[in-house]
């Protein structure tokens, strides 16, 4: 969609971005049918030539944010709910905390992981750059990307928990290491990996590359590997943080008399901190970089 596009090649320090991400992020316009979506995306069309004059109005600046929350910009078609960018975090949420939890056995875990994977697979999927497959559906081997991409990185998020069910031990330090601090990178690693594997197809056909004024003057597998490199790293600081910050302020409680007292309240505290943890990442490191890139020719 023109007026999409538009919006995310403008030019936007972090400040600017966060706060666009913040209002794109809000999960009341998914309560919009497709029919106000549509409508929403012809009053932008609508008002094209005329739009930064109009910033002020407030009819159009809801239609904008109910777009950029639930169009893709490169193809125009309403996003599937469940992959739109307000979903992302209510659904998100209750699969990192159940993922986190401190699992008893591999099963548990395995399927958690899993559900987190696969959901973060689909989002990645859904929301990839289609510049150069515009009208094409998922194809076979985006399937089978998808698949593997949930599978692998369900194998590598669970190897801490393999790990400490296959040598149990009661020493603290092995504990601490296999539960509070390999979890980190392990997580945010493959979180990376599933952006990096669903998404590989860009690093065969690359992305399209436009001048300042919009206009496509080619196709460029850098560019490609560029904006996968980005959004995998962004996924990384998502994960890897969610995973550490929690872990850092557990540790300074169970210093305080207050837990010491009672330490069932422990246990709550986290996955509160969790998914506040979470929420307050997903905006933060979704501005880490522009929607769109630059590169300098010579």
């Amino acid at each position: 969609m023109e007026v999409n596009c538009n919006q995310w090649r403008r030019e936007q320090p972090f400040f600017r971005r966060l706060l666009q991400w913040l209002d794109i992020l809000d999960p009341t316009t998914l309560l919009a049918s497709n029919k106000e979506i549509e409508n929403a995306q012809t009053l932008l069309q609508d008002s094209l030539p005329s739009l930064k004059e109009m910033v002020k109005n407030e009819k159009i600046k809801q239609a904008l944010k109910l777009t950029l929350s639930s169009v893709h910009p490169d193809t125009g078609d309403v996003l599937p709910t469940v992959f739109r960018a307000s979903a992302f975090t209510p659904l998100a949420v209750p699969l990192v905390v159940a993922m986190l939890l401190p699992h008893r056995g591999m099963k548990p875990a395995l399927f958690w992981q899993f559900l987190f994977q696969s959901y973060s697979a689909g989002y990645n999927l859904t929301n990839r750059n289609k510049t150069t497959c515009k009208d094409e559906n998922v194809s076979l081997q985006q399937g089978f990307l998808l698949v593997g991409a949930a599978t692998y990185t369900t194998c590598l998020g669970v190897f801490p928990q393999f790990m400490m069910n296959r040598y149990t031990s009661n020493s603290p330090i092995v504990h601490t290491v296999f539960r509070k601090i390999l979890p980190v990178p392990v997580l945010a690693i493959a979180s990376a990996l599933n952006v990096a594997i669903v998404r590989g197809i860009e690093f065969d056909k690359g992305i399209e590359v436009v001048d300042k004024n919009g206009n496509v003057v080619g196709i460029s597998q850098l560019a490609g590997t560029k904006a996968i490199k980005e959004t995998a790293f962004s996924r990384a600081v998502l994960v890897g943080t969610t995973v550490a910050a929690p872990n850092i302020l557990v540790s300074y409680l169970q210093r305080t008399n207050f837990i010491r007292r009672f330490p069932l309240a422990l246990a709550p505290f986290r996955h509160v901190m969790t998914a506040i943890v979470f929420g307050l990442m997903v905006p933060i490191s979704f501005s880490l970089y522009p929607q769109t890139g630059k590169f300098y020719f010579r």
